[in-house]
């Protein structure tokens, strides 16, 4: 395929997955708000079978830790893909290397870290409540995120690079 058609096929598939990931997102804060305020049950089923009802009989405070930071990573992960969506709004393929392209990627090198970080705490969090009793499953995902941000770090640092290389060369034409 030419780059053009797989450049093409990343963007769609970027918007489908920020799609996804912004409908994920307001089921939680739909199905949470339910759940506390009005039917209890809605906890069975936050999303796609996410099941929290048993913490939410064993501590409604405890259910509310959890599903703000669930609420919490899932956003951060729909903002790393509008991060996304923005490279590929502002970039320039004959000039790839700008401040603003270097500056998105480092956002979403900091973005991705912290929902490592985030990720990481919630994952502690969890199984401190398994160990106090209560009965619940939930991947966090967190040394993916750790490990993309060190990536996309990289790949700044590179960016940044390759800006003041390309000043340097349009300043000496």
């Amino acid at each position: 395929m030419k780059t053009k058609q797989i450049i093409t096929l990343i963007k769609i598939a970027s918007w489908v997955i920020f799609i996804g990931l912004c409908i994920q997102l307001g089921a939680i804060l739909l199905s949470g708000i339910i759940s506390l305020f009005g039917n209890p049950e809605a906890s069975n089923n936050l999303y796609l079978g996410l099941d929290l009802s048993e913490l939410y009989e064993f501590s409604k405070k405890y259910y509310l830790h959890v599903l703000s930071l669930l609420i919490t990573v899932t956003s951060l992960k729909a903002y790393l893909f509008y991060l996304v969506i923005k490279i590929f709004m502002k970039i320039d393929f004959d000039q790839p290397f700008t401040k603003t392209i270097a500056s998105i990627i480092s956002s979403i090198s900091y973005v991705a870290l912290w929902a490592g970080l985030i990720a990481y705490l919630a994952n502690g969090y969890c199984k401190w409540l398994l160990k106090k009793g209560a009965v619940f499953s939930l991947d966090w995902g967190n040394s993916e995120f750790l490990f993309m941000a060190g990536i996309i770090f990289i790949i700044a640092f590179i960016f940044k690079r390759g800006v003041q290389i390309q000043l340097e060369n349009d300043l000496t034409i």
